[in-house]
């Protein structure tokens, strides 16, 4: 497919270059070298049947830009197309033509297919890393419960009506339009429909490391072994996390254990574990924070789409937005 070229400036373009921009937005986009991200996107290419497609660097930016505002597609088309800030970062000039919002939707599509946005989200991160503003004291790993998109399906244990036949139905415990959603429930909570958010985030910057999206039945410790970085001086989590293997493993790594302990069945824990779980919950607090900011800020109070590849993407992209806006905060 060609591709069509964007950016030339024009007489208008150069007369418009001493107007004030969006400063934060223009320090974002002087952190990072977006070369290597235009080269690891290069494969994914927008257009309508028919008419050149548009390079993938200046869609990824128009979908962070979607995050920082929370704009819905059209909404983000007519942004585009209205502030000279946000051509600015995407790298379109006064005359380059707007992508659609149906042009936005497919590229998201596409970038979830094809696991880019998980890659895009480790290039970024790794350049926040590389520029020294994570320390890498220490790793916070914590996870947190959203709905699914679609409303649930009988919880297991709830009988169903008959069937047209008045033969008993079968529990249903998927829903046929998410069926990648589960069933959970937590200790003294609701039960939840829906999917897992896992994340490590760096003690000192809040800089988010490494995530992962599950269905909501994974329990935290089947993925804690992937969220831990290697380089950190310490891993903190709640007791959820905590088994002999990790025990003995972090040490054996080089990494000092920050994990609250947990009780085992006739083996309460001792006055010295209990003070440790105090002082560790205090430091592993500020994971907290950070999940009301996704829910509240970046939309995923619950799911937006249907399926672990389309929610993993959307999550990448939120976190990708969040470390970049907090790094340039910085």
């Amino acid at each position: 497919m060609a591709e069509r070229t964007l950016g030339q400036l024009s007489l208008a373009d150069s007369l418009l270059r001493e107007v004030p921009g969006n400063a934060r937005l223009e320090r974002i986009a002087g952190l990072i070298d977006w070369q290597p991200v235009a080269q690891l996107l290069a494969p994914l290419r927008q257009g309508r049947m028919g008419a050149p497609g548009y390079p993938s660097l200046p869609l990824f930016k128009a979908l962070l830009l979607q995050q920082w505002y929370a704009l819905s597609d059209p909404a983000l088309e007519e942004a585009i197309a209205d502030r000279l800030s946000f051509r600015r970062f995407m790298g379109l000039a006064l005359a380059d033509p707007v992508p659609d919002h149906s042009t936005i939707w497919r590229y998201r599509e596409a970038l979830g297919e094809s696991g880019l946005a998980e890659q895009a989200f480790a290039a970024i991160t790794s350049q926040i890393e590389q520029s020294g503003f994570v320390l890498k004291r220490g790793t916070l790993i914590d996870a947190s419960l959203i709905p699914s998109a679609v409303n649930p399906p009988p919880p297991p244990s709830d009988p169903l009506p008959p069937d047209a036949d008045g033969r008993p139905a079968s529990k249903l415990v998927k829903h046929e339009r998410d069926p990648e959603a589960a069933w959970t429930a937590q200790e003294g909570k609701k039960r939840c429909y829906g999917y897992k958010l896992h994340v490590a985030m760096d003690q000192d910057s809040r800089i988010v490391r490494r995530l992962l999206l599950t269905p909501a039945n994974v329990n935290e410790t089947v993925p804690a072994d992937d969220l831990i970085l290697g380089d950190e001086r310490r891993v903190y989590a709640d007791k959820a996390y905590d088994s002999h293997g990790r025990r003995a493993a972090l040490p054996a790594r080089g990494i000092r254990n920050g994990i609250m302990h947990r009780a085992a069945r006739f083996h309460p824990l001792s006055r010295w574990a209990l003070l440790r779980n105090a002082m560790l919950r205090v430091r592993r607090a500020p994971i907290e924070p950070l999940f009301a900011l996704i829910k509240r800020v970046y939309g995923f109070a619950r799911a937006s789409y249907l399926g672990l590849r389309r929610n993993s993407a959307a999550f990448h992209l939120a976190c990708t937005a969040m470390n970049l806006k907090r790094w340039a905060m910085a």
